[in-house]
Order: structure tokens, then sequence, then C-alpha cells
């Protein structure tokens, strides 16, 4: 069964730091885009960063220059670095992947970690 499991998540105050883990397991052939998503109380989910299998990235204006995505795919994972935290960036982050597996090309979804910035 495959699964993406994230990590990371807390209570921080304004200004702090905060990284996140995601862990794809399973019977993974191939693991192509990686992503973080969030999403806050009655708001939509919306893109935080994304990552491509060569490294190529991509983020949101509100996050640019603050978090930073990367992955390590001899481990599966994909990580956000979160720094200079702000009480607007209080939300579930998810992770995401498209991965080629046993049952094909699918994009995956992990459970969610609470982010909480607040003094």
């Amino acid at each position: 069964q495959v699964q993406l499991v994230e990590s990371g998540g807390g209570l921080v105050q304004p200004g702090g730091s905060l990284r996140l883990s995601c862990a794809a397991s399973g019977t993974i052939f191939s693991i192509y885009r990686m992503g973080w998503y969030r999403q806050a109380p009655e708001k939509q989910r919306e893109l935080v960063a994304v990552i491509t299998s060569g490294g190529s990235t991509n983020s949101a204006d509100s996050v640019r220059g603050r978090f930073t995505i990367s992955r390590d795919n001899a481990k599966n994972m994909v990580y956000l670095q979160m720094n200079s935290l702000k009480p607007e960036d209080t939300a579930v982050y998810y992770c995401n992947a498209d991965l080629g597996t046993g049952d094909g090309h699918g994009r995956y979804w992990g459970q969610g970690t609470q982010v909480t910035v607040s003094s």
C-alpha cells in the first residue's frame, strides 16, 4: 500500500522556523513531481511549493524567500524548510506526490500535519 506520511509540524512563535518532512513508502517505481500544499480554516487548499524529479522548484509568492522545498530521491522524501514564519502561515500542511506504482501512475496525498504560528 502506497502512502505519504508527513511529520515536523507543531507550534512555533512568529519569526521561528520549522522543517516538515514527508516520506513515501510502499511499492513505488518512480517519483515525479512532489509538493506541499496547505489549508487554513475556512480557506481553500493552496499550493505552497513544488519540486520536479530533476530538482526544479517553484513556490507561492506568499512564501518565496522564506520557505525552501527539497527532496532526497534515494530516501523517497520531500522536505519543506520554513523560516521567518508568520501567523498567516498557520494551516494544515499536506504532502503531495505523483508516483508510478504497481497500480499505475497516480497522485497521492498525505494525511496532513498542523502548523500553528502564534505567540
